[in-house]
């Protein structure tokens, strides 16, 4: 299986910018549509954004505008540039494809905090 690492979360101000990095493993990667997810404490894992192998993107309504998917398929890369973050962003933040569980199991997540 493929082995998922997130990383590049933080504590940051609200109206501030993060970008979230995710490092697959193996080739598999180049093949699947893949996604960020969020879960907030008490709430359930939702997607937040998905870019398919052709680069097509889609948010969820709370991503829009503010929040853009990229893949570097060279380096088995996912990333996900945050801005205007606000408090109800906070998050542990993980990436997988879409639908979840294709290539690998779920990793770590990274954690993003936005308070001031």
């Amino acid at each position: 299986q493929v082995q998922l690492v997130e990383s590049g979360g933080g504590l940051v101000q609200p109206g501030g910018s993060l970008r979230l990095s995710c490092v697959a493993s193996g080739s598999m990667f180049i093949a699947y549509t893949m996604a960020w997810y969020r879960q907030a404490p008490g709430k359930q894992r939702e997607l937040v954004a998905r870019i398919t192998i052709s680069h097509n993107t889609r948010y969820a309504d709370s991503a829009k505008g503010r929040f853009t998917i990229s893949r570097d398929n060279a380096k088995n890369t996912l990333y996900l540039q945050m801005n205007s973050l606000q408090p109800e962003d906070t998050a542990v933040y993980y990436c997988n494809t879409d639908p979840p569980g294709e290539i690998g199991n779920w990793g770590q997540g990274t954690q993003v905090t936005v308070s001031s």
